[in-house]
């Protein structure tokens, strides 16, 4: 029998239960069969030098320190690659062993800079350590032969050097971009002396496959890799552990600092979600914290063509309360309203729905998981009873075929998309649903067994035809339904989705799919005991999003795959805490806990707690606050840390609604599209400035710690409670982990949840309650949350966005690795190495009809309006289809799609566009007026400083 230990940095080390007993240095020491001499010596507290050694990737035995002797053997073991066995007698210290090491150490001295002294990496260098430590006091063989101390250094990467010079060979950074990342973008070039680390073929850095991860600089052990932040900064002397404020995996970070100034981001090995992994963003775009486009002082106008006045924090706060006042006294109490920011902490995202709900009286309280992944919220929730994924990540390391549908997860969540890959490598099947052909279908050591290039907008076909297989093929698990299923939900779907008319073969028609291939990736997913499915945005922006997720649901508990680990239906969020402000009740129909504004007991609960009468009617979701703003009914609007300009479909729809509200109000921490239209803008605060919580994707609550003072004086949470006291209703609260105590005692699945918790067991997983006082990895492992779990019926209803002889294409979106959301971070650094502009992807047949070539610029044209991109051929596209980003506020690409949505909860419909393609050098019309009214905005802002 084996088990999987995990190292610090998750790589798992596979150990027998089976025990043996060894001796080292004198002493009996017992471990798991498997284990290696040097961490059964570690474990008795003998550290064994060591050069290509370290815990986050597989022993390598090549720098031969680390030898060992063992009686009874001949020659000198590395202690890294060899196994203990019962009875073996083991010395770490000897003459012979510390002569031995002075003299590999003097073979790597004797081609290396002896600059330590001015090196950045002086103080924390494992070559220097283990100099020391092996008592290296000269080098004999001096430095006047063949040697690589002149070689030159590639500083073309953005964040870090490589100094070739000071490379040692260990091959450290080569296995933790194999092992660890999945890339497979460096080699060791050439053999012998003139071995060499090589990105590529000889390439530098920037242009190689180096997708900046990081896991090279943290694994080498010299200053051959090394952060320009150090080089100009120095060594850190403390650090305080974090969480990423970027994408939903949640990835724990030690901010490392000098004084009050952050150094580098370095991935913490305890953190749950990553196992000290990264991603380019987490651990090096962090610059734009302290970038030169921040806005730190409060500033008001009464017009958004006036411009802008710098006042106090007390002016500015007064002036926005008053203007509310003014508003609902005129036009009624439902005039005005808030949105939520998915990138705040649970506790601000809480106050702002806290504030709108009691201090404004309304429920007209949105956040921006309504454009993302609000049919995740609805369709898990009708069918499992609950609003998440139903896993940890940790999970997917025992899934037997992973299924991912409308997702991209080497670009938009990477450090999951690196476990992913390991468990693929590791023999794993994968069935891809995408459109596109995403890296997942084939990369380095890495191959779909299925990929099924669907038509956009036909997700729900191809999730009837797989279903079809499974019931007509008898692949049901039918205990499994029998026992945790309502069976009369069960019997319905299954007569429905037995009909013919939802055969692979009918519904090839629509999808475009060979019905061969939906067939047999239906016989993979439901042949195997752990299949998971992995999905994103190209589920939920649809305008059958919650349909596909109800879909999915289906698929999983008719094939026994909810409620144990390998398994599940687990959603991708797209922001770093999009969960927690859908758990925190920012949706105009639920508090907190995903519970109903119109059940009279729970409304009653938060009645008593915060002193109000609370309103049992929902009230307006995002888009219909704009529409009611065009129509001349809603007045005024708080929105904290989302830019609804940029990011939100139909954009002169949005700011036609924006300029039509008498007073806006944006909190954050730049100048964004839509604080164009506002009247007050109150600075906001970046992750390393505040206290508090994120949850991310596998519902994991984790700390988000003070690194830096808040720059413009307070973090937003303070902002929050200084508007709703001048609006009159006070909040008082010393610290964020009072206002976690007042959610752990308003709803039910946080109940278990304090900042005192957290910090005895790193994080928590909700549900967290008398029930699982230590948190749920898994959900649903007896019984759903509703009981019984519940099938539903998916018809499939082709979107009301077509294509025709004037839209002949589908235009679908998605995001890039180096870029995130609408870009307001990762523009302000070195990311834009890698992505200077949104750039749109076509496929060779369509760009050849219409005599475009690799490069050019294109007017991409759709029902509702115009911009223009460079065109890049690409053999990712179908025919028919093509693809861009939403990154850069100068392209516009919500300027082209539509207002069509999801049926139950208005997700905009990003992903199917009908758009028309052509040869432009012109920018387009919205372009031209957007270029303007920045011009006037900046001259505006110009003449007020």
């Amino acid at each position: 029998m084996m088990l999987i230990k995990e190292t610090d940095y998750g790589t798992p080390i596979r150990l027998s239960t089976k025990m043996v007993t060894l001796t080292i240095d004198g002493q009996d020491v017992t471990v798991p069969e498997g284990t290696s001499i040097m961490r059964a010596a570690a474990e008795m507290g003998t550290k064994v030098p060591k050069l290509c050694a370290t815990d986050s990737i597989e022993a390598f035995g090549s720098c031969r320190l680390c030898a060992v002797e063992i009686e009874g053997r001949r020659g000198t073991p590395a202690s890294c690659t060899t196994p203990v066995e019962n009875g073996l007698k083991v010395w770490t210290q000897t003459g012979k062993l510390a002569k031995l090491r002075r003299n590999i150490m003097e073979l790597y001295i004797s081609d290396h800079p002896l600059d330590c002294l001015t090196c950045p990496a002086n103080g924390n260098c494992e070559l220097q350590d283990m100099a020391g430590v092996v008592g290296l006091r000269d080098v004999r063989y001096g430095f006047k032969g063949e040697n690589h101390l002149d070689a030159v250094k590639d500083e073309s990467n953005p964040y870090f050097t490589f100094d070739a010079s000071k490379c040692i060979v260990c091959s450290r950074c080569v296995r933790a971009c194999e092992e660890v990342q999945g890339t497979f973008a460096l080699t060791i070039d050439s053999r012998g002396f003139a071995s060499t680390v090589s990105p590529g073929q000889k390439e530098d850095f920037l242009g190689s496959e180096c997708v900046s991860c990081g896991a090279c600089v943290q694994a080498c052990p010299t200053a051959t890799l090394m952060e320009k932040t150090i080089i100009e900064a120095g060594q850190p002397e403390h650090s305080v552990v974090t969480t990423c404020a970027y994408c939903g995996v949640g990835c724990s970070f030690k901010a490392e600092m000098r004084g009050t100034e952050v150094v580098n981001m370095v991935p913490y090995k305890d953190g749950e979600a990553n196992h000290g992994h990264s991603c380019v963003k987490g651990r090096f775009a962090w610059g734009y914290t302290t970038h030169q486009d921040r806005i730190t002082k409060p500033m008001i106008r009464a017009k958004i063509t006036d411009p802008w006045k710098e006042v106090s924090w007390e002016e500015a706060i007064n002036y926005a309360a008053s203007e509310f006042k003014r508003i609902q006294g005129k036009y009624g109490r439902t005039s005005v309203g808030g949105i939520t920011s998915s990138r705040c902490t649970n506790e601000e995202a809480y106050l702002v729905q806290k504030l709108i709900r009691a201090a404004f009286g309304t429920n007209n309280v949105d956040t921006c998981a309504r454009v993302c992944h609000s049919p995740t919220g609805y369709g898990l929730s009708q069918t499992f009873g609950t609003s998440a994924g139903t896993q940890n990540f940790d999970s997917v390391r025992q899934a037997d075929v992973i299924m991912v549908i409308g997702a991209n997860p080497t670009d938009a969540h990477p450090v999951f998309g690196s476990h992913m890959k390991k468990r693929l490598r590791q023999g794993a099947k994968l069935i891809v649903v995408d459109p596109r052909r995403i890296d997942l279908v084939k990369s380095a050591h890495i191959k779909a067994d299925y990929h099924l290039p669907l038509k956009p907008g036909t997700n729900v076909a191809m999730i009837n035809a797989l279903a079809h297989v499974i019931v007509t093929e008898g692949l049901v698990k039918e205990d499994y339904v029998a026992e945790r299923c309502d069976m009369m939900e069960f019997n319905r779907w299954r007569d429905f989705v037995s009909d013919k008319r939802h055969s692979p073969e009918e519904m090839e028609k629509y999808t475009g799919v060979k019905a061969a291939d939906v067939r047999a990736a239906a016989r993979l997913y439901a042949s195997v005991k752990n299949a998971a499915i992995y999905y994103g945005l190209g589920v939920t922006e649809h305008s059958q999003g919650s349909t596909m997720v109800m879909g999915m649901a289906n698929l999983a508990m008719a094939t026994g795959n909810v409620g144990h680990i390998g398994a599940g239906v687990n959603p991708l969020r797209g922001q770093n805490n999009v969960q927690g402000s859908c758990d925190m009740g920012s949706f105009p129909h639920e508090l907190t806990g995903y519970r109903h504004i119109s059940t009279d007991a729970v409304r009653e609960q938060f009645n008593q707690a915060w002193g109000v009468t609370l309103d049992p009617e929902p009230g307006l979701r995002i888009p219909n606050m704009l529409d009611a703003a065009v129509d001349g009914t809603f007045k005024g609007i708080y929105i904290q840390g989302e830019d609804i300009a940029q990011s939100d479909p139909n954009t002169k729809h949005v700011t036609a609604g924006l300029e039509a509200m008498e007073c806006v109000v944006v909190q954050d921490i730049f100048l964004n599209e839509t604080a164009n239209y506002a009247h007050v803008f109150l600075p906001g605060t970046t992750f390393l400035e505040k206290d508090g919580t994120f949850t991310n994707a596998e519902r994991r609550i984790n700390m988000v710690r003070q690194a830096i003072p808040p720059v413009p004086g307070y973090a937003d949470w303070e902002v929050t409670m200084m508007l709703s006291k001048a609006l009159g209703y006070e909040m008082k609260y010393s610290h964020p982990s009072e206002i976690m105590d007042e959610i752990a005692a308003l709803t039910p699945t946080f109940k278990g949840v304090s900042y005192k918790r957290i910090e005895e067991m790193g994080s928590i997983q909700w549900p967290c309650n008398d029930a699982a006082p230590n948190g749920t990895p898994t959900m649903h492992i007896d019984k759903f949350v509703r009981g019984k779990g519940r099938f539903m019926i998916t018809e499939f209803v082709p979107t009301e966005e077509k294509v025709g002889p004037r839209f002949p294409l589908i235009l679908t979106t998605g995001r890039i690795l180096s870029q995130y959301n609408v870009g307001a971070q990762t523009r302000r650094t070195g990311n834009v190495a890698w992505h200077p502009e949104d750039i749109l992807e076509i496929h060779a047949f369509d760009a050849e009809q219409r005599g475009i070539r690799d490069g050019d610029n294109v007017a991409i044209i759709s029902r509702v309006g115009e911009t223009s991109l460079k065109a890049v051929i690409s053999e990712r596209m179908q025919p028919g289809v093509v693809y861009t980003t939403f990154h850069h506020f100068g392209t516009g690409a919500n300027v082209i799609t539509t207002d069509f949505s999801d049926w139950a909860t208005n997700c905009p419909e990003y992903k199917v566009t009908a758009v028309e393609v052509r040869l432009s050098n012109h920018q387009s019309e919205w372009q031209r007026e957007n270029a303007l009214f920045r011009q006037a905005s900046r001259r505006i802002t110009k003449a007020a400083e």
